[in-house]
């Protein structure tokens, strides 16, 4: 099979959900941190109601985030390698 060199690489589907959940955690952890810091000037209790979410998520999300960013980076790297394997062929 030939392919034309100009060819767009199209994201699959795996790929685009990994981006997504990528974006997600990172951006709502992002989002609870500055809810954090914006709520320690107005002397919020952090012990009750959804602010032992909002303080906690970031511990656990911003790592998750981090893991699955390497993933879709092994993924995609996979995938290209594989790609230009083929197409050398």
């Amino acid at each position: 099979m030939t392919v034309a060199e100009n060819t767009p690489v199209t994201i699959n589907r795996n790929e685009r959900i990994l981006a997504y959940m990528v974006a997600s955690s990172i951006g709502l952890s992002v989002i609870c941190i500055f809810a954090t810091l914006v709520s320690s000037t107005m002397d919020v209790d952090y012990s009750v109601g959804i602010w032992q979410i909002v303080t906690v998520l970031p511990i656990v999300g911003l790592p998750i985030g981090f893991i699955l960013m390497i993933t879709l980076l092994v993924i995609a790297t996979v995938r290209r390698s594989r790609a230009a394997r083929d197409a050398s062929q």
